[in-house]
Order: structure tokens, then sequence, then C-alpha cells
């Protein structure tokens, strides 16, 4: 019989932001997003920071992930995150304060700045704010 749902666990290096039965799961892919349904065929997928979105019956979750990799199985989906957190955990005003200062780093263009860490900074804090922003919706 076919399954109707989907393990889905989502590990930091400090906690496990999720485990439990979801019956869709999309990732931010690195080549686009991706999205998975039980007896989904197998892959490996590396990550960019973004949103990780997951259906539960009716209810859509969102988490804001800072990159890492996705293995899909048919029946499992594991999520080895280097940052994950909860929509409703995030600090929207301390993530746009982060925006702004990334933002400035990257405009000012001064020597020994790491244009690298800005942007990986704004890309975090932008997958933090929208994470947020629709989980009020």
């Amino acid at each position: 019989m076919a399954e109707k749902t989907l393990h889905l666990d989502v590990v930091t290096p400090e906690k496990t932001v999720v485990s439990d039965e979801v019956d869709i799961v999309m990732a931010p892919g690195y080549f686009g997003e991706f999205g998975a349904l039980p007896n989904h065929i197998p892959f490996l997928a590396q990550l960019q920071p973004g949103e990780v979105k997951y259906r539960k019956g009716g209810k859509l979750e969102f988490l804001a992930v800072s990159g890492g990799y996705a293995e899909v199985l048919p029946t499992k989906v594991t999520v080895l995150a280097t940052t994950a957190e909860r929509a409703q955990e995030i600090d929207v005003e301390r993530a746009r304060a982060a925006k702004e200062r990334a933002e400035q780093r990257l405009k000012e263009r001064q020597e020994g700045v790491d244009f690298a860490k800005a942007e990986a900074a704004l890309q975090r804090a932008i997958a933090r704010i929208r994470a947020a922003e629709r989980a009020v919706i």
C-alpha cells in the first residue's frame, strides 16, 4: 500500500528543529525550489538560504534555513541545515536590522569587508524575514 505521509527531520548541529509526519516538503535547492511527496524517487540536494515549507494536514509551516543538504527518500526527508528556525520563533526586527547591516556593508565596498560573508548574511536575513512574514498570513 502506498504511503500517505513522509517523515520529516530538520536537524542543525545544535538540535532537532522538526521531526514529524508531513504531507509534502518544499525546500530551496541550489538549482531552485523542489518538492517531495510520499514515494518520491531518492535524491540528495544542496540547499541555499531560504524557506523550507511543509504541510501537515491542511496547515502550511515555514522554516528559515541558511543552507545545508536534504536527502529525499520514498518515506523520509532529512534536512541537515547549518541553521534552521521555525517562522514563529524569528525576531523579525532583529532580522531586518541584520539585513540593513549586510546591505550597508555591501554598499560601502570598504577594504577589509568580506563580501562573501556579507552576502551570506543578507541572504540569511531575507530568508528569515520571508519565513516569518508568511507564517503570519
